[in-house]
């Protein structure tokens, strides 16, 4: 005698369900959610270069200086994405347009998975945004980051109440 298969499990959150079927998140919602994290994203980038100025000027010139305060800004933005999406799965913009990333079989994402995300994301970014654009083509709606991490955005849908 067979167990049927449980479905695969979603992270939780009041008042949202998300589809065992794994509905993708358009392209247009994945850049809603961009442009809102975006701006997000530059107040924080703001608040963490704000002790930039202390470095004098001159040594702020030096190239090894100069290489770690990107290396500084980039794990920000690595922080600060990997921290929402191991946390719930959502970044403010996504939360907003209705969008969570999720493991290829639903689970919460992984630290490991977030910076394979992220730094993939990047070099979505870098072939001129195809990597996003991909989901156009794909027969499962997943970007090339999608694809590298092993993860999945998913469309949550509001749960309706009876």
């Amino acid at each position: 005698m067979s167990v049927p298969a449980a479905a695969p499990h979603l992270p939780s959150d009041p008042g949202m369900n998300a589809s065992p079927h794994f509905s993708p998140g358009s392209l247009p919602r994945r850049m809603a959610a961009i442009v809102y994290d975006c701006l997000l994203l530059w107040g924080i980038l703001f608040l963490a270069g704000l002790p930039l100025p202390i470095v004098p000027e001159h040594v702020r010139e030096h190239w090894v200086v100069q290489t770690l305060i990107q290396v500084y800004l980039l794990s920000t933005c690595l922080v600060f994405f990997g921290w929402f999406w191991t946390h719930g799965g959502q970044t403010l913009g996504m939360r907003a347009w209705q969008l969570r990333v999720v493991g290829a079989d639903g689970a919460s994402v992984t630290w490991r998975s977030a910076v394979i995300r992220f730094f993939s994301a990047m070099l979505s970014w870098a072939a001129l945004g195809l990597g996003f654009w991909w989901v156009l083509i794909d027969r499962q709606k997943l970007a090339w980051h999608d694809h590298l991490s092993g993860t999945r955005l998913i469309r949550l849908t509001k749960s309706r109440k009876f």
